[in-house]
């Protein structure tokens, strides 16, 4: 019987960019697991549902879980802690289970959590890995986001102006990941660095994507949660 649960990494939007061994494993799955959220209205809505029908996975195998988007942890664990519950029982089924995430599984990512909970229940997990937003943001620009000797840092969206202004002056280029929690800093840093490129994007590999290079726009947008930036000297 089978006594592994697989995470596949979706890649940041664009189906095409899963990899051939993450398409093969959700072909080969009998459950997958994906996350959703509530809108304000009550409908639930699922991007990576969304991925998962447009590689033409059949409907009777998707199966979301809702997943709150607070900032009380503790609700997203509850979540986490039915998920464990209810992929175990599947596994115990004898059926094939996959749980999904966006960009990569191992890459900022809350689901790490339940990754780690299945572990300690002594399932044994693996990981087929993806592409991250931020790899797709740079060929959506045309950037080489590092060069040479260049040093990259990636950085959750919870750095202050100063912090941004002090990796800027020790030359590193800079990923900031989920800029909705960062906006005043990072329109700080623009008003402080006129010298410096930004680039940012929103909604990566999918048809709301948007790219701006200009510092003067981007320092008056407000940043989605499905936003980031890159910054180089």
């Amino acid at each position: 019987m089978n006594r592994t649960i697989t995470f596949v990494s979706l890649g940041p939007g664009e189906p095409e960019l899963i990899t051939v061994k993450g398409l093969k494993t959700l072909q080969q799955a009998d459950q997958i697991f994906c996350p959703a959220t509530l809108t304000p209205s009550g409908k639930q809505v699922s991007r990576a549902a969304n991925i998962l029908r447009a590689l033409e996975i059949e409907e009777h195998k998707i199966r979301p879980f809702v997943l709150p988007m607070s900032k009380d942890r503790q609700k997203a664990i509850e979540a986490y802690d039915q998920l464990l519950v209810d992929a175990a029982n599947s596994l115990h089924e004898g059926k094939k289970v996959v749980i999904v995430a966006e960009g990569d599984a191992g890459f900022y990512t809350s689901i790490q959590y339940i990754y780690h909970q299945l572990e300690k229940e002594h399932i044994e997990v693996k990981r087929v890995p993806g592409i991250p937003a931020f790899i797709a943001a740079g060929a959506t620009g045309g950037l080489h986001i590092v060069k040479q000797e260049e040093r990259l840092l990636v950085i959750p969206g919870t750095a202050t102006a100063d912090e941004l202004d002090q990796f800027i002056r020790q030359g590193y280029n800079l990923v900031i990941m989920k800029l909705s929690a960062c906006i005043e800093a990072v329109h700080e840093c623009i008003r402080r660095h006129p010298e410096t490129h930004f680039h940012y994007f929103e909604n990566v590999g999918t048809e709301k994507e948007k790219y701006i290079s200009d510092p003067e726009i981007i320092a008056q947008t407000n940043f989605p949660y499905f936003s980031l930036l890159i910054i180089q000297a």
